[in-house]
């Protein structure tokens, strides 16, 4: 918890906090009694610290009562001993003494001296805190943090990109175009966007380096479209547009190809429209992004809300003419009548 509770240590216990640090005492238990902390038990050295540990703590721990454990491990710093900071909060405490706990650790850590504690653990079963959990919880948190759902997916991608028309470290050619490597904040930044952490999406060629770059992510709306995109320079961008289409909420994916027409050279028009296939195709069936549709603009003011909607929703024409018999070629003459051949008698 963030908040603190205004529990702090009483006189007992901040003149006991200066005699404990002549490497005597090896381990103390810190109640909340009255709305202070307070002494509860205290007990020396015996042997080596982690002798101690499975010795000494078991026996300060109360099965259903929250309490704080100082431990003093033989290993010194420049300020003196360094100690192990204990939280216990049993599983079946009440939950008041575990929210009054959780928020006075930081003032008891305080009090203490937070630079003469080494390392800090919880535990909630008495498993927890023996030598044994002690060095299991070291390990845990050693390991690496576990990866994000976009981490994920971005280890996945470099993972098997060898095999995708667009790699992350290689270029090569594919029947639909030429593919350049993507940098990792691009992929990075696709992956954020599959997931809605932003909106918008701008990549461009390094034509030096002939690598696709980030050039920008962010939450935009679509009238902030327009003006994003340079007239000087190709660009590839990718929009998600929120919108309303005949009573429903719609969040279209847009794939938007930009080339100032011969503002650019030739050999830039050349390779944004050769890399586009290979993007598109990353997009949608790497990262599984689906494409509801691709447009192709030569300026920024083209890209307006309405051009858009447009775009994906094309006007249906509910007029339909009937069908009317075509006039016959001028200057046919007029029309002539032909009598019927009189019958002859039987």
């Amino acid at each position: 918890m963030s908040h603190q509770t205004g529990i702090r240590g009483n006189t007992e216990l901040i003149s006991f906090f200066g005699k404990c640090r002549d490497g005597q005492i090896r381990v103390f238990r810190v109640s909340i009694i009255n709305e202070e902390l307070c002494l509860n038990e205290y007990a020396k050295k015996q042997s080596n610290w982690e002798e101690d540990f499975d010795n000494l703590i078991p026996f300060l721990l109360e099965e259903n009562q929250p309490a704080y454990l100082l431990f003093r491990f033989d290993s010194q710093n420049s300020l003196g001993y360094e100690w192990l900071f204990i939280t216990w909060i049993p599983e079946h405490a009440p939950v008041r003494e575990k929210m009054i706990y959780a928020s006075t650790k930081a003032t008891l850590k305080s009090q203490f001296g937070s630079g003469q504690i080494k390392e800090d653990i919880l535990g909630t079963v008495p498993e927890d805190l023996t030598f044994k959990g002690y060095l299991k919880q070291k390990r845990n948190a050693a390991a690496p943090a576990p990866l994000t759902m976009a981490e994920e997916e971005l280890a996945l991608v470099k993972k098997t990109e060898t095999n995708a028309h667009i790699g992350y470290d290689s270029k090569h050619q594919t029947l639909s175009g030429v593919a350049f490597p993507i940098s990792e904040a691009g992929l990075k930044a696709m992956i954020d966007f599959k997931h809605k952490t932003h909106s918008y999406v701008q990549l461009s060629i390094d034509m030096a380096k002939e690598i696709v770059n980030l050039e920008s992510a962010e939450e935009i709306n679509v009238h902030a479209l327009g003006s994003l995109v340079p007239d000087d320079h190709g660009r590839y961008h990718l929009f998600r547009f929120a919108h309303t289409h005949e009573g429903d909420f719609l969040e279209s994916i847009v794939f938007i190809y930009s080339m100032p027409g011969y503002a650019c050279s030739i050999r830039e028009r050349m390779l944004y429209s050769s890399c586009k296939g290979p993007i598109t195709d990353l997009i949608e069936n790497k990262l599984l992004i689906q494409i509801d549709k691709k447009i192709e603009v030569e300026k920024g003011d083209e890209l307006t809300e309405d051009f858009v909607m447009d775009e994906l929703h094309p006007k249906k024409n509910l007029h339909q003419p009937k069908f009317e018999k075509p006039k016959g070629p001028p200057g046919r003459g007029a029309r002539r009548l032909t009598s019927q051949k009189p019958q002859e008698p039987v």
